[in-house]
């Protein structure tokens, strides 16, 4: 196996700058997701269910304009686009900062905070998808959407601790206002992206239908449906993982501020593992996607059995490591099997899954804590994670035509087929073993000696789409 350079796309100028504003902008964003719970729950006495509310109100918006927001990003010029929206998250962060300050801050207004903040969320989070692959090559895109992970991820590790201890010094006011300050970074990288470097998409005109044209190309492939019915499923309890972290803390254990913060890095460091690992992939796998639901679902079980707060913490690594080896190498995915005018609109039908279920899922985690504790909703959560993703595994194999010995690693399968004893072979037997061989390989020989440029071409959706399922075949098959 050939040696990949983990950092890779950061050979390219215009990458490496976005990527160094998103580096320092990302804490930011992460001290406020800490700031924004601990101040619900200090508002609310503690309560699931406004907790809840708060994730609810943030992700609803993409619920429900996540498609609007996806043809919006086909029209547009991106990098625009996304000054926009974060000079708009910015004035929205140190807004609500300074009511916080002030003493003035009420739940309602975090509420409709959560809600603004969704609503620009709609075209930010499918700018920012679509925008990567107009700043490096079709061969970097894979390692530049994990370094983004990672980067987002190193926010998350440690944003949260720091925000932990700003909250018990200087309360959560002040940290919102820091967040809104260090969207300016994020600005300033886009200001200076060279836009004659950059790869445009050609931007799609104004005109009726996109959004159903959207739908009905994402309806074509079932591999894709697959995907996003898996997504979804997933994020249904996955979504709220902050939330259930913030319940067990303050709930379960008793814990203040920076025992949170502790908690969520340690989920964050498990992510930043997992993203960093993704980096040293030449491309996504499919086997990758099921491993990592799977797995992220057995440790949220574990999760809801630990005893103990420091039982509880270490259980998160592994659990940000799985949940990002399946996060990372589902986006990549989606990013690379699409036709490039239709990437806005099928980002955001994969952003409103995965996001989108959030608002459902958060009131249901809520209810679970309130009414059986913080543990039976984490138990729960994985338990139907398990569940669902077993389910749609068998389907995604048995729609690829996956047998489950298939899955197995390579030299494994070649010694359950190697002949025993004598050594002799019957013809039958040899007949059906050389035939199992070809239809294991067989997807990825079609696709000639480097399957993975073969399967997404510039032939028109149709013919990347069956590239893209041949390559998942072979990809689920090792």
């Amino acid at each position: 196996m050939r040696r990949i350079a983990m950092f890779r796309s950061l050979a390219v100028r215009n990458y490496r700058i976005y990527a160094l504003g998103q580096l320092i902008s990302n804490p930011g964003t992460w001290m406020q997701r800490i700031a924004q719970d601990w101040l619900v729950l200090q508002l609310s006495g503690g309560s699931g269910i406004a907790l809840g509310m708060t994730t609810a109100l943030q992700f609803l918006p993409m619920l429900f304009f996540g498609l609007w927001g996806g043809a919006m990003v086909d029209r547009f010029d991106k990098r625009k686009l996304l000054i926009l929206t974060q000079a708009g998250m910015g004035v929205l962060a140190v807004a609500l900062g300074v009511l916080a300050t002030l003493g003035a801050a009420e739940v309602w207004h975090v509420y409709v905070f959560a809600f603004g903040l969704g609503m620009i969320t709609v075209l930010d989070n499918p700018g920012r998808q679509a925008f990567v692959p107009e700043m490096v090559d079709r061969d970097l895109l894979p390692n530049a959407i994990a370094l983004n992970s990672a980067s987002f991820q190193l926010g998350r590790v440690t944003g949260p601790a720091i925000a932990g201890l700003l909250i018990g010094l200087i309360g959560s006011g002040p940290v919102f206002m820091i967040n809104g300050l260090s969207f300016a970074f994020t600005i300033a990288a886009l200001l200076m992206v060279r836009t004659a470097d950059l790869n445009p998409t050609e931007r799609m005109p104004r005109g009726k239908g996109q959004i159903r044209a959207g739908l009905s190309y994402i309806g074509g492939r079932r591999d894709l449906v697959l995907l996003l019915v898996l997504a979804g499923s997933v994020q249904f309890f996955g979504a709220n993982g902050q939330n259930q972290i913030a319940l067990m803390v303050n709930n379960v254990f008793e814990a203040g501020a920076e025992a949170f913060g502790v908690a969520a890095a340690a989920l964050a460091v498990g992510a930043l593992i997992g993203a960093l690992l993704a980096a040293r992939r030449d491309r996504p796998r499919l086997k990758l996607v099921l491993i990592g639901s799977m797995g992220f679902g057995v440790t949220q079980l574990l999760a809801g059995l630990m005893p103990g707060y420091v039982a509880f913490v270490l259980v998160l690594v592994p659990m940000g490591v799985l949940f990002m080896t399946f996060v990372t190498t589902l986006n990549a995915t989606f990013q690379m099997s699409v036709d490039p005018q239709m990437r806005g609109r099928v980002m955001s039908m994969f952003l409103l899954v995965f996001m989108g279920v959030a608002p459902i899922g958060a009131p249901v985690v809520g209810l679970i804590a309130d009414a059986f504790g913080p543990q039976a909703s984490l138990f729960t959560g994985g338990a139907v994670t398990v569940v669902v993703v077993s389910v749609l595994s068998v389907l995604l194999m048995r729609t690829k035509g996956v047998a489950v010995r298939d899955l197995l690693p390579r030299r494994w399968r070649r010694a359950e087929t190697a002949p025993a004893g004598s050594g002799r072979d019957h013809a039958g037997d040899h007949g059906d073993g050389a035939d199992r061989q070809q239809h294991q390989h067989g997807a990825a020989e079609q696709l000639g000696v480097e399957p993975e440029e073969e399967a997404f071409t510039d032939e028109g959706p149709d013919q990347q789409g069956r590239g893209a399922e041949q390559q998942q075949n072979a990809d689920l098959r090792g």
